[in-house]
């Protein structure tokens, strides 16, 4: 049986801006297939114009009603994880949530508040997400709804059964 969850190790960076009203950004750039021994927020490579943190190991939760979302981010040609950040304060985030679910990383994106990017799947976790898809999977015909016709004579009428007059007695 498929696992219905992988981890990940998120990488997180601090970019520098030149710009009037900001010193600096944060954004998730990257997720390793496998959650590194290191302690979270442990400083990985700093340059100039930018320093990357390991923020931490996280559970990807995968749900057999989503697998038609997760083969949509399979053969996307870019497959990804999208990583969500939360500001704690001044210059602290967590890791807010990842998801394999390309709609569920769009939803979280038009909030307000987090910092919302999606990241190159990793291959090993690719291979965990297709295992689960081909467990899991039902494919569902769509069957788009019949409207029943409009009867002409019913609508000259005014509708059908009691109403305008029928039925009152007049």
């Amino acid at each position: 049986m498929p696992e219905n969850h992988f981890e990940v190790g998120v990488l997180v960076a601090r970019r520098r801006l030149r710009g009037p009203w900001a010193s600096h950004a944060w954004m998730p750039v990257a997720v390793l297939p496998a959650a590194p021994p290191v302690a979270a927020w442990t400083k990985l490579s700093e340059t100039e114009e930018e320093v990357v943190f390991y923020a931490g190991a996280f559970d990807v939760l995968l749900h057999p009603a989503e697998t038609s979302h997760y083969r949509d981010n399979l053969v996307s040609g870019r497959p990804a994880l999208w990583v969500a950040l939360r500001k704690l304060d001044e210059d602290r985030y967590e890791v807010a949530a990842v998801t394999a679910d390309p709609y569920e990383g769009e939803s979280m994106a038009e909030g307000i508040g987090e910092i919302v990017e999606a990241v190159p799947m990793p291959a090993e976790s690719q291979g965990v997400l297709q295992a689960f898809f081909e467990a899991f999977h039902i494919e569902r015909k769509f069957e788009k709804r019949k409207r029943d016709r409009a009867d002409p004579e019913a609508l000259a009428r005014g509708g059908q059964g009691k109403g305008r007059g029928e039925g009152r007695g007049e």
